[in-house]
């Protein structure tokens, strides 16, 4: 589990802009056209997340299009849904256990 993924998640406007690009591919100008962002702004966060190996960009002429990787969020689910099990098991051991007691 890599800890940078839920450290980029963490910010809210790094969840609208990976909200966006899961739509597809778009440049930084047009991630700023949309939000309450510069262009530098949008850079920053789309580096974070970048960083996290969930955005990844491809130059096309003299514009940079930055597109969603999934994997990370894939693996973040996964780990996710693991502790959830895990917690689901004891609150119904908990749960069997008072219930015997009453």
């Amino acid at each position: 589990m890599n800890d940078a993924v839920f450290g980029a998640l963490a910010d809210p406007t790094r969840r609208q802009l990976l909200e966006r690009l899961a739509m597809g591919p778009t440049t930084a100008t047009g991630l700023s056209e949309r939000f309450p962002l510069t262009r530098q702004g949008v850079v920053k966060h789309l580096g974070a997340l970048a960083d996290a190996g969930m955005v990844a960009k491809e130059r096309h002429g003299r514009e940079v299009h930055y597109r969603l990787e999934s994997a990370p969020l894939d693996d973040a689910t996964a780990w996710l849904t693991t502790l959830s099990a895990r917690w689901e098991r004891r609150l119904l051991r908990l749960k069997r256990f008072v219930e015997e007691d009453s």
